[in-house]
């Protein structure tokens, strides 16, 4: 088994956990005001500045290096979203959550080491790349938002996904035997502590949305 395998195996139960977040139920519901579904945007986009900050750092790394993807890069694709809900001035509107402040701050915490960068970049990127793209389908519907600011984060100029997948799992396997089983150990811990951070993210906006009427 492959270490992509062995780290989507690992992790399967933080997948699930992540997918049964109420602020997530009712947004795909529509019952989430525009303003309501711009405070996820928010807090992506201070996780996604530091992810993508450690993505320049990191991209002459001879590990992590492998992982950079400057398509994949989120960060101006959030501010064109940020700028089409809240407007020009949307930088004094927006705060990290606690949570997300958490998150961030593991994020710089590990980037020196390639291995945990590779874990929060995996848990993010995959889970955009997969479950996002019906995500973004759906934020369409509901809210009429269209490429050029709104749903702009689940746009990836990547040509296939299905083969671009296929070329991350591949990278994961070439990590994977590259490590010890000790080293293996030390990336699925990271990842599945990058699950509960994310999910500790979902779990706040689920206590602050306001649930339209």
């Amino acid at each position: 088994m492959g270490f992509a395998e062995v780290l989507r195996t690992a992790t399967w139960t933080d997948h699930e956990s992540a997918e049964d977040d109420s602020y997530l139920k009712n947004l795909m519901a529509g019952r989430l005001s525009p303003e309501a579904y711009g405070e996820m945007v928010a807090q992506h986009y201070f996780a996604y500045v530091a992810l993508d900050g450690a993505s320049r750092r990191l991209a002459g790394d001879p590990v992590a290096g492998a992982f950079v993807f400057p398509e994949l890069y989120r960060e101006e694709a959030l501010v064109r979203d940020l700028t089409t809900i809240y407007g020009d001035d949307w930088a004094s509107r927006i705060a990290p959550s606690k949570p997300t402040q958490t998150l961030v701050a593991r994020i710089n915490q590990v980037s020196d080491w390639p291995g945990g960068y590779v874990a929060h970049h995996y848990t993010r990127y995959l889970g955009d790349l997969s479950g996002g793209q019906f995500i973004r389908m759906e934020l369409q519907k509901i809210y009429g938002y269209g490429k050029g600011g709104g749903v702009d984060f689940y746009h990836f100029d990547i040509g296939s996904l299905p083969r671009f997948k296929d070329e991350y799992r591949r990278r994961l396997d070439v990590l994977g035997e590259s490590l010890d089983e000790a080293g293996r150990q030390r990336v699925i811990r990271e990842t599945r502590l990058a699950y509960q951070l994310n999910t500790e993210v979902l779990g706040d906006l689920g206590r602050v949305a306001t649930v339209a009427a």
